[in-house]
């Protein structure tokens, strides 16, 4: 279950994902700390790992577990949310290029992973964001990352603070 290296961190949210594949999902879940705004159709959360600063997640709010099966209000609503969430990212941090995933290999509930690329360096709130796989696959995350829960609330709050 646990990656050789991995932080204490990362270990933590493993395990944590491993116990809901096994009996529950994480999404369909009431309460979410990493939340950033409530739409009708979508759940916008923060994703633990800033390792690319602005990272978030697009979760549907109700259980399916592929992206074909959404109808078109959740489209429309979807295509909305991740043109007001690029915008905000560009103005606050000054991202360059955003890439897109929906997998599901380790949570079966539909989300759309919503990941900022930076060809430079960013200082946010004193910690240094520096996208090391500029022009290459966002995968794999360095392990070494590590970012404070206070600075998370931070991001969490200035990107909520500049949707609409």
């Amino acid at each position: 279950m646990f990656h050789q290296g991995e932080n204490s961190y990362l270990k933590m949210q493993r395990r944590l994902i491993w116990i809901y594949k096994m009996d529950n999902c994480i999404f369909c879940e009431k309460e979410n700390k990493l939340l950033i705004r409530k739409y009708n159709h979508w759940n916008l959360l923060l994703n633990f790992n800033q390792y690319y600063l602005g990272t978030c997640i697009i979760v549907l709010n109700r259980h399916i577990e592929d992206l074909s099966e959404i109808d078109k209000e959740e489209r429309e609503e979807l295509f909305e949310i991740l043109k007001g969430l690029r915008k905000v990212i560009i103005k606050l941090f000054g991202a360059n290029l955003f890439n897109y995933a929906s997998l599901g290999n380790d949570i079966r509930h539909l989300h759309i992973h919503f990941i900022p690329r930076y060809d430079h360096e960013v200082i946010f709130q004193n910690k240094k964001f520096k996208d090391e796989r500029w022009n290459k696959n966002y995968s794999p995350y360095p392990e070494d990352f590590n970012i404070s829960p206070d600075i998370i609330e931070k991001i969490k709050q200035k990107i909520g603070s500049e949707l609409y």
